[in-house]
């Protein structure tokens, strides 16, 4: 699930939205959702939803349910054992589960180190380029 620190938001089974959502926090979406996400937070997609959007983009984002349209994510982005996805895929990371059915491309984002590699030990330098380990969710 989404992360534990902030706000959590839920659109419920019976929500259908049409529109452009905003958010810094953590949402869920559990029902219908047609238009665009430009989020700095963390994005779940529930097996009951069905989003359609121009593009989706957030931090992280889990899908476990059906999106048709462009999906980016800042850290990652996780298609879940029987999720539909339909477009293009932005993401540092990408973790694809069984009985997925996805259609489209998949851009893998380079992650760049705040580090001046002329100026540190080079074993900092290799600990800065190692990626965290996946929060249990």
């Amino acid at each position: 699930m989404a992360k534990e620190s902030g706000n959590l938001t839920v659109f419920g089974l019976e929500t259908e939205f049409d529109g452009t959502l905003e958010f810094t926090d953590s949402l869920v979406i559990t029902g219908k959702f047609t238009g665009t996400i430009n989020a700095k937070g963390s994005l779940e997609i529930e097996k009951t939803a069905v989003c359609k959007v121009d593009s989706m983009t957030a931090e992280s984002i889990i899908i476990s349910g059906q999106v048709e349209g462009n999906v980016n994510a800042h850290e990652r982005i996780e298609l879940c054992n029987g999720s539909k996805v339909k477009g293009d895929l932005s993401s540092a990371r990408l973790r694809i589960g069984d009985n997925v059915d996805f259609e489209g491309q998949v851009s893998m984002l380079d992650e760049v180190p705040d580090v001046d590699i002329f100026k540190v030990a080079s074993s900092e330098f290799k600990n800065s380029l190692i990626l965290k380990t996946d929060e249990a969710h």
